[in-house]
């Protein structure tokens, strides 16, 4: 029996989420909400679907099973606290859009509802659920990489927005940090160096050292002024046994053997079901993980780019910011 599932925020984000659920036959697309009606109705009269203005009544009217938050707000996360609030209450299990919130204490909240109502809750991390990503951490759990030494991260795009002083940091890097921690873990303390760029009110330029619990080094670098057209992600991993390069997110990772001039590549291909032919496959990945997660009753602890993680993942942005502010290097909480 096929999950139901609606999507509360009709924006872009929102509409590439209905899009996907759509195409796919584990779901059936049941509802789509928005509060600002034009929005809900033109993506409602677009996939057949009803249209609700308001998140309690849909949910009363349809009793979803899962439900999309691809809503936005001040920072890119505001908006997510109450519609996800109120369908894990309801009963549903949630994929939200990153960030999980734009503040910590909601954040936590939203954590601690989706564990004491015992339902799946799920950040749309996408840049993990890649065939390159999955490839480059199956070297890490199968031993490849070895004891890790240090973790670089690079991700920029051309964002002309302005918002709020941390914008950037809090918008763009819930990718960066999460690629960070899926291949190193928890990271334990951070040091930020930020630059406004020509003409900008907001930091739109960071630079993060980090130091791993585990003992591993590392640093991000974070713009949003670099011209689009330019690969917009890299990620480093180098152990005692080997290093790999991720580039773009979905186009090659490549395994650098220590002692072995013996490469391995995954490069994306031409042709087939696993090539890619653009970001919007990377939600497509993301989204059916989620669900295939949920169909297979996998414990709410055991979902892939979980609540938890972008709670974890905040934490390390806020500690960022702290970091900036008291010119320090801070413990993240």
């Amino acid at each position: 029996m096929a999950l139901r599932v609606a999507v509360i925020g009709c924006g872009p984000i929102g509409n590439r989420h209905a899009d996907i659920y759509a195409e796919y036959d584990l779901v059936e697309l049941v509802g789509v909400c928005d509060i600002r009606p034009e929005r809900a109705d033109a993506v409602a009269a677009r996939l057949g679907v009803p249209a609700f203005h308001d998140v309690p009544g849909m949910l009363a009217a349809l009793a979803p099973d899962v439900c999309s938050v691809a809503t936005g707000g001040y920072e890119y996360g505001s908006d997510h606290f109450e519609p996800t609030i109120q369908a894990l209450e309801a009963g549903c299990d949630v994929l939200c859009e990153k960030p999980i919130c734009n503040t910590i204490p909601e954040a936590r909240q939203m954590v601690e509802c989706a564990r004491v109502n015992g339902r799946r809750f799920g950040i749309d991390f996408n840049h993990r659920f890649t065939p390159a990503a999955r490839i480059a951490r199956s070297w890490v759990d199968d031993g490849l990489v070895g004891e890790q030494l240090f973790i670089n991260m690079q991700m920029w795009i051309q964002n002309p927005n302005e918002s709020s002083p941390y914008y950037m940091i809090k918008a763009l890097n819930p990718h960066s940090v999460d690629i960070m921690r899926h291949f190193g873990g928890d990271i334990a303390k951070v040091q930020a160096f930020c630059k406004k760029g020509p003409g900008r009110t907001i930091w739109s330029n960071m630079q993060l050292n980090v130091q791993f619990a585990n003992g591993t080094v590392g640093h991000l670098t974070a713009s949003y002024d670099m011209a689009r057209g330019h690969p917009m992600e890299r990620c480093e991993v180098a152990g005692i046994d080997g290093r790999f390069v991720i580039e773009d997110m979905w186009r090659q990772a490549t395994l650098y053997p220590a002692g072995n001039l013996v490469k391995q590549v995954y490069t994306d291909p031409v042709f087939g079901p696993e090539h890619y032919n653009g970001f919007e496959d990377t939600f497509r990945c993301r989204i059916r993980t989620f669900v295939e997660q949920v169909a297979q009753g996998v414990a709410p602890d055991g979902i892939d780019g979980s609540g938890a993680d972008g709670l974890a993942v905040q934490s390390v942005l806020q500690a960022a910011i702290d970091s900036l502010e008291t010119e320090s290097v801070v413990t993240v909480e």
